[in-house]
């Protein structure tokens, strides 16, 4: 059902360095290299990686100018932390793990602002917005009414929805991006889903004469 694409128009120049992939070098050597500390190893990762990056932070949290500094965050602790990543090759997943630790981050401030009358930003990155130009309007209109669902939805069950929905994690993975127990994972869907599915019942129900 969900038809999303990545909007990469958004980098900033600092982050929008070429993003065409090297193949010729594994993760797991770049990691090697940039931890000896080659600054072109760990421009190679940026490169790798940005564009996965902001799409999932765009995914997770919804507004593209805090995305983006969602996914500036997590490349920044990544390579800050390099040295603790045991399994080189996995850098990738790893780095997934941190940005959705970073979007974890994000909600709880925006929480905050919110209590504190702060919060202006608006969401701008919706499911729908980030739709392929090929999807019907009749799906567009159904990702509309999930995200109007998905404002209102806490940040930790939101982002555990989104993994296992919108990017098609297997229970396991969605767990151990959000570093929670596999019931936690599944509370926490279900929970979204719930809020999810009533919303739309609602809206059925009021447009039926």
């Amino acid at each position: 059902m969900m038809v999303v694409a990545a909007d990469t128009s958004i980098l900033r120049p600092a982050v929008a360095r070429a993003i065409s992939m090297d193949p010729s070098e594994s993760d797991g050597s770049l990691v090697a290299r940039a931890r000896a500390g080659d600054r072109a190893a760990v421009d190679a990762l940026f490169r790798r990686h940005t564009t996965t990056v902001l799409r999932l932070s765009m995914r997770l949290v919804g507004r593209r100018q805090d995305a983006e500094d969602v996914a500036q965050d997590a490349l920044a602790v990544a390579i800050d932390e390099l040295h603790a990543l045991r399994e080189t090759e996995a850098f990738g997943r790893w780095l997934a793990q941190i940005t959705v630790r970073q979007a974890h981050r994000y909600f709880r401030r925006r929480k905050l602002k919110r209590l504190l009358g702060l919060d202006r930003g608006y969401d701008d990155a919706t499911l729908e917005s980030l739709a392929r130009d090929d999807a019907s309007p009749e799906t567009r209109a159904e990702l509309a009414n999930i995200d109007a669902v998905l404002r209102s939805i806490d940040g930790a069950d939101r982002v555990a929805w989104i993994l296992r929905v919108v990017e098609g994690e297997q229970l396991e993975a969605v767990a151990a991006l959000c570093d929670c127990s596999l019931a936690t994972a599944k509370r926490r869907i279900a929970a979204a889903q719930e809020r999810i599915d009533r919303a739309l019942d609602e809206r059925k129900r009021a447009k039926t004469p």
